[in-house]
C-alpha cells in the first residue's frame, strides 16, 4: 500500500482536512520531481485535492483542479494506450480503479452550477457523449436546458433520465412543466407501475400535476384531494405543500393557509413552500407570526431563498420598502427560480417608483411560472402604475385567452377595463360573470364594491359586502362595508365593520382613518383634544419616517455592496 492509496482511503472516510493537506505536500513533491508518482498516480492526488477543495466551498479553485485533473487525464490515457498495445494487463486493472473522468467533469458542472456560470456548466455536460451520460448527469443538463430556455433539449435530456429511472418524479414534474402530456409521460411509467406492487396511486399523482402545469387548478385540487383521502398518502407532506399552492394559485387564501399549516405542523423542520405561506400570512396582516415563521426558518437554514422572502414580506407589509428589496434580492441570490422571491422584488421596486425594473422582474417570474395569475397581476399593476392602459389590456387578454374564462382572469380584465370610463360597463359585465361562477372570490367582490361606490350604489354595494361575508371574514370586505355603511348614515353598524377590520389587522391605515374620521364628526367639541392627541402621534409617526429612511439608506448601501441595483 502506497501513500496515494492512503490518500484515497482518507478521502473515502470523509477525512477532506487531512487529504488537502496530504495531497498538496504530494502534489508539490511530484512537481518538483515528476518521477515520484506515475501519471495515474498523480491524477488520482488531483482529484482527491480538488475534491477536499469543493467540500470546503472553494468553488472556482475545485473547478480549476478538477481541470488539472482531466489535463492529466489525458496524458494518463496516452500512456495507457502505449502500455494496452505492449499487453501491460495490469494498466487495464489500474485504469479500472481510478476516480471516473465522467465524475469529474460531472463536478466541474457542478462548481459552475453554483457560480451561476449556467454556460460553461452545460458545456462541459454536453462534452459527455450521450451514451456516457449517467441519470444525474441528464438530469442536470435538463434543467440547466430549461433554465436556458432550450425547451426541446430540456425534454430529451428529462426522457431520457426517465428512460434509465422511471420512478424519477422530479424528472416527470419537470416535462409536465414543460407541457408535455400527462397520457405521455405516463406511458413511460406504465411497466414500472404494473410490475411493482403499491404504485397504482402513480398515475393519479402523475394526473394531478399534469393539471397543475396545465393551469387548470379545480381539476388539480379535486384530484390531489382524492389522493390524499388514500388511507396509505394521507398526511403526506409533499402532496399538503402542492396541495396548498393550488389553492393558493386558485385565490382560495383560506384553504391555502389550512393545508400549509397542516403541513408545517406534520413537518416542523418544512421550508419547502413556506415563502408562499409567509406571503399569504403577511397578505391577512398577520405580521406576528410572521416574523415568528421567519426566525424559526432562519434557525432551519439561511441558505435558502424562503426565509428570507418571508422575512422580505414581513419588510413590505410594514411599508419598509427598501429592506423589503434587499431581503427579496438575498433570496434570488440563494435561488434565482424562487418565483416569491422576484415576485416581492418586483413589488418593492413597483411601490418605490421604479417600475421598470419592477416590469423585469415580473417577467421573469411569468416565464418560470407561466400559470401563476398573480405573476401577470403584478406586471398589469405596473403598467397600470405608468399609464400603460393599452399594454395592460393586452396582457389581460392573453391572460383571458390562455387560461380560460375564471373568475381570476375574468377579474383581471375587469380590473384594466375600470381603468377606462369607455369600457365601465364591460368590466360590470365581467365582474357579475366572474361572482356567479365563485360569489366569495374576494378579489372580484372588491373590484364589484369599488365600482358600485363610483355610481353611488350604496344599498348595492351594501348587500354584495354582506352576502361575501357571510361564509368568510376579511380586512378589506369589512372595511369597505364600513365605507358604505357611512355613506348611508349607519355609523354605529360603520364603527363595528372598522373594528371587526382593525381586529384582524391592526396595521389597516384605511379603517383607522375611516374610524377616527367618525369619531371627530360624531364629537365636534372633542375635535381639538384628538386633535392635539393626533398631532402628537403624527410627530411620533415623522420621527419613525425618519429612521426609516436612515434606514432605506442603509439597505441600499448593502443593496449596492451586493451588486444589487
Amino acid at each position: 500500500m502506497n501513500v496515494v492509496d492512503h490518500v484515497r482511503d482518507m478521502a473515502a472516510a470523509g477525512l477532506y482536512s487531512n487529504v488537502r493537506i496530504l495531497s498538496s505536500l504530494l502534489l508539490t513533491m511530484s512537481n518538483n520531481n515528476p518521477e515520484l508518482f506515475s501519471p495515474a498516480q498523480k491524477y488520482q492526488l488531483l482529484v482527491y485535492h480538488a475534491d477536499a477543495i469543493f467540500h470546503d466551498k472553494e468553488y472556482r479553485n475545485a473547478a480549476c483542479k478538477y481541470s488539472m485533473a482531466l489535463q492529466q487525464k489525458k496524458v494518463l490515457n496516452k500512456t495507457s494506450k502505449v502500455r494496452t498495445s505492449t499487453g501491460g494487463a495490469a494498466a487495464n486493472i489500474q485504469a479500472q480503479s481510478l476516480p471516473s473522468e465522467i465524475e469529474v467533469k460531472y463536478k466541474i458542472a457542478e462548481c459552475y452550477t453554483i457560480l451561476k456560470l449556467d454556460k460553461d456548466a452545460i458545456a462541459v455536460l454536453d462534452g459527455i457523449p450521450s451514451r456516457q451520460r449517467t441519470p444525474k448527469i441528464n438530469m442536470m443538463l435538463a434543467n440547466l436546458y430549461r433554465k436556458a430556455g432550450q425547451e426541446r433539449s430540456a425534454v430529451t435530456s428529462y426522457k431520457e433520465v426517465l428512460r434509465q429511472c422511471p420512478l424519477a418524479l422530479d424528472a416527470i414534474i419537470g416535462l409536465l412543466s414543460l407541457s408535455v402530456k400527462g397520457a405521455e409521460v405516463a406511458s413511460m411509467t406504465m411497466d414500472v407501475i404494473q410490475n411493482l406492487p403499491n404504485l397504482d396511486w402513480l398515475s393519479v399523482w402523475i394526473k394531478a400535476y399534469a393539471f397543475i402545469h396545465a393551469g387548470d387548478n379545480q381539476r388539480a385540487i379535486n384530484t390531489i384531494c382524492s389522493l390524499e383521502k388514500k388511507s396509505l398518502l394521507r398526511d403526506n407532506v409533499d402532496l399538503l405543500v402542492s396541495l396548498a399552492d393550488v389553492y393558493f394559485r386558485a385565490g382560495d387564501t383560506k384553504n391555502a393557509i389550512l393545508k400549509f399549516e397542516q403541513a408545517q405542523m406534520l413537518d416542523p423542520y418544512l421550508i419547502k413552500g413556506m415563502d408562499v405561506y409567509g406571503y399569504l400570512m403577511a397578505r391577512e396582516g398577520h405580521l406576528e407570526d410572521v416574523e415568528v415563521l421567519g426566525g424559526r426558518l432562519f434557525n432551519i437554514s439561511d441558505q435558502h431563498a424562503e426565509p428570507w422572502v418571508i422575512s422580505g414580506c414581513h419588510s413590505f407589509y410594514s411599508k419598509r420598502y427598501s429592506r423589503a428589496l434587499y431581503l427579496g434580492a438575498k433570496a434570488i441570490q440563494l435561488n434565482s427560480n424562487s418565483v416569491q422571491a422576484l415576485l416581492l422584488k418586483g413589488a418593492a421596486l413597483r411601490n418605490m417608483g421604479r417600475v421598470q425594473e419592477a416590469i423585469i422582474h415580473f417577467r421573469e417570474a411569468m416565464r418560470l411560472a407561466p400559470c401563476r395569475l398573480d405573476c401577470y397581476e403584478g406586471l398589469i399593476d405596473c403598467y397600470l402604475a405608468s399609464n400603460g392602459i393599452r399594454e395592460a389590456m393586452g396582457m389581460a387578454n392573453n391572460i383571458y385567452k390562455t387560461l380560460g374564462a375564471n373568475a381570476q382572469t375574468l377579474t383581471i380584465l375587469a380590473t384594466v377595463c375600470l381603468e377606462d370610463p369607455v369600457t365601465q360597463e364591460k368590466a360590470k359585465a365581467l365582474l357579475d360573470k366572474a361572482l356567479a361562477q365563485r360569489p366569495d372570490y374576494t378579489k372580484a367582490v372588491v373590484k364589484k364594491a369599488e365600482l358600485l361606490n363610483r355610481e353611488q350604489k350604496y344599498e348595492e354595494g351594501i348587500a354584495l359586502l354582506r352576502n361575501a361575508l357571510a361564509n368568510q371574514s376579511d380586512c378589506v370586505l369589512h372595511r369597505m362595508l364600513g365605507d358604505f355603511l357611512v355613506a348611508v348614515s349607519d355609523f354605529q353598524e360603520a364603527m363595528d365593520q372598522y373594528s371587526i377590520a382593525l381586529s384582524l389587522d391592526p396595521n389597516d391605515q384605511k379603517s383607522l382613518e375611516g374610524m377616527q374620521k367618525m369619531e371627530k364628526e360624531e364629537s365636534p367639541t372633542d375635535a381639538t383634544v384628538e386633535l392635539d392627541g393626533d398631532d402628537m402621534e403624527g410627530s411620533g409617526e415623522d420621527g419613525d419616517l425618519e429612521g426609516s429612511d436612515s434606514e432605506a439608506a442603509q439597505w441600499a448601501d448593502q443593496e449596492q455592496w451586493f451588486g444589487m441595483q
